[in-house]
């Protein structure tokens, strides 16, 4: 069986997560069968120069999507997966099996989105779910909203597929009772401007205690959280940080923070949660199917209801302590050979 799949969005220094989906998903994938993996002529990860992969470079930009569509057509692989983009699965005749992989739909949710991303999988999924041998999606709250959106679409017809965290077996972290982490491309569904709001009306004797330090590019609308940023006393933007950094920051954060209006997973909670680190999230989306009752929710469009809980977990060693017997637990939970089972099965 010929397996091929769009593998571009992990073929980038800056990672989003779709990116490090697709990264460690192929991976594990890799461990069990031969993949032909599309990109755009991206240095590939290091991990996919193995015997089983087979890489194939196309031309960046729209020439990507037309050259990807013809190549199909004319070798015809058993299936096609498609984890990051619906335009080429939109336009794909029935007759080649195409497993689209949704990660969220934001694009359908009144939280806000980058517009060029939103106008293009608004036009695209409907026709690629009605067109999809099967569907993926990464977390049981994708499959109820694609349900509710997409009416058509069967229950059965949709696979939970979910994800894993960045490392196998890391060690537990060591808090340095200085550190708020807040990880996440800057934008207003990641509700970064509300976190700082909270911040800044904390107690002057824990800013003063706690730095705040958001890590993540720049993304669309983010000028005023640039802005708050820069001038709220505590706090500190550090742009896009590499992997081996970020590994870093979280063996030695004291609270991972990460108050998003809306995810189709959220890996950098998982992340947090297998290291012990204790977690401030919200009751959105997929937040709490993935953090459990192992973390502290908020309500994400309150800012007083942010910065009662960032107190609560700065002041309450009993509560911090308890989040880091728990979070390891929840972790174990999702892996990705638990992921790469279950796309097995339904590539199969």
């Amino acid at each position: 069986m010929t397996i091929w799949i769009d593998g571009r969005a992990a073929c980038t220094a800056s990672r989003t997560g779709k990116g490090q989906w697709v990264l460690r998903a192929v991976t594990a994938l890799l461990k069990h069968t031969p993949l032909t993996i599309l990109t755009d002529g991206s240095p590939v990860p290091e991990s996919w120069r193995v015997p089983n992969a087979t890489i194939r470079a196309l031309p960046k930009g729209l020439t990507w999507h037309l050259a990807a569509m013809r190549m199909l057509r004319n070798e015809r692989p058993h299936i096609y997966v498609a984890p990051s983009s619906f335009i080429v699965p939109s336009i794909l005749p029935g007759s080649i099996r195409c497993i689209p992989v949704v990660h969220d739909l934001i694009a359908f949710q009144r939280d806000p989105h980058e517009w060029k991303a939103l106008c293009i999988e608004r036009l695209t999924l409907g026709r690629t779910l009605r067109r999809a041998a099967h569907i993926c999606t990464i977390s049981d709250s994708t499959k109820k909203d694609l349900l509710k959106q997409f009416p058509f679409v069967r229950s059965e017809d949709v696979s939970v597929v979910f994800a894993g965290p960045l490392d196998e077996h890391p060690p537990v972290s060591i808090p340095d009772h200085q550190t708020i982490l807040c990880p996440g491309t800057l934008c207003p569904r990641k509700n970064q401007q509300r976190l700082l709001q909270a911040y800044a009306g904390l107690p002057v004797d824990l800013r003063k205690r706690y730095q705040l330090l958001l890590i993540g590019g720049r993304g669309w609308k983010d000028e005023e959280i640039v802005s708050l940023a820069q001038n709220t006393p505590g706090a500190q933007w550090q742009g896009y940080v590499p992997e081996a950094q970020y590994r870093a920051l979280l063996s030695r954060c004291t609270v991972l923070a990460f108050p998003s209006l809306y995810e189709g997973f959220g890996l950098p909670v998982l992340d947090a949660l297998q290291r012990g680190i204790p977690v401030l999230t919200t009751n959105r989306g997929s937040l709490p199917e993935v953090a459990g009752d192992c973390a502290v929710t908020v309500d994400p469009e309150s800012v007083e209801s942010i910065r009662r809980g960032l107190e609560r977990m700065l002041t309450d060693g009993n509560l911090r302590e308890k989040l880091r017997e728990c979070g390891p637990q929840q972790a174990k939970k999702f892996s990705w050979e638990r992921t790469a089972e279950i796309l097995l099965s339904v590539l199969q």
